[in-house]
């Protein structure tokens, strides 16, 4: 027997037909999101074979935008239709896990839902992904080294920098790194990147153009090198180590 009174009964019976109404009512009237037709009739398009793919772009993105919003629909009058049947059968409003009671306000708020608030299950995000983004794991794809030890050379992230110094259209609110404050570091990796040498001593170790009569450069570098501990054994203290350089 359910312990919800004749009258909320009729309210949450009829909060639910007209959901599932006004569901119907918009898939028929925008014809699922416009799926019935194909993307060429909607483009216009012949075929898309002769364009580039980002002149689609646009359409593409919308056309998976639509399938999304349809197939919550879809669930949504699942879940209905699995209600009114519950109505139908007298075990509406009982948790499927407790077979508690759900009290009326949880249901008058969600008069679909099939749990009490205790046992809810936690939303799942699917990690159901295009296939297309297999080909960027890790980052920059296959074209990155930087997860190779014996690998040093020019790579898609490489690329991606002299294509970035040009400008683009990040902001510090939408950066890789959560605390950039300053167009000037929005650059990838642009505080740690070290330009035109792999390991920090090649940036100060130097010879003549015979590769002879080695020298050390006393840079910035250097002096993180000697900080760091890097160079124990290997270079001595400067002897002016206050001077400025």
């Amino acid at each position: 027997m359910s312990h919800f009174t004749a009258e909320q009964m009729q309210s949450l019976r009829s909060q639910l037909l007209s959901d599932k109404h006004d569901i119907e009512h918009r898939l028929s009237e925008n014809e699922h999101y416009g799926l019935g037709d194909s993307l060429k009739l909607q483009t216009g398009e012949l075929s898309p074979i002769d364009n580039h793919p980002g002149d689609l772009a646009t359409e593409v993105y919308e056309r998976e935008k639509d399938i999304s919003l349809l197939e919550h629909d879809e669930f949504q009058l699942e879940r209905i239709d699995s209600a009114l049947h519950a109505i139908e059968e007298g075990h509406y409003g009982t948790c499927a896990v407790c077979q508690q009671p759900i009290p009326y306000e949880r249901m008058e708020a969600v008069p679909y839902t099939k749990y009490c608030k205790k046992h809810q299950p936690e939303t799942v995000v699917s990690e159901n992904r295009p296939v297309e983004e297999e080909f960027l794991a890790p980052s920059f794809g296959r074209t990155s080294l930087d997860e190779r030890e014996d690998q040093n050379g020019f790579d898609g992230e490489d690329a991606w920098q002299i294509v970035e110094s040009w400008g683009n259209s990040d902001s510090p609110a939408m950066a890789e790194n959560g605390d950039i404050d300053s167009y000037d570091v929005m650059a990838i990796e642009a505080t740690e990147e070290m330009d035109g040498f792999v390991e920090a001593y090649e940036s100060f170790v130097a010879t003549d153009i015979y590769g002879h009569d080695v020298s050390i450069v006393r840079n910035r570098q250097y002096r993180q090198y000697l900080e760091n501990g890097e160079g124990s054994g290997l270079l001595e203290p400067d002897a002016g180590d206050d001077e400025p350089f």
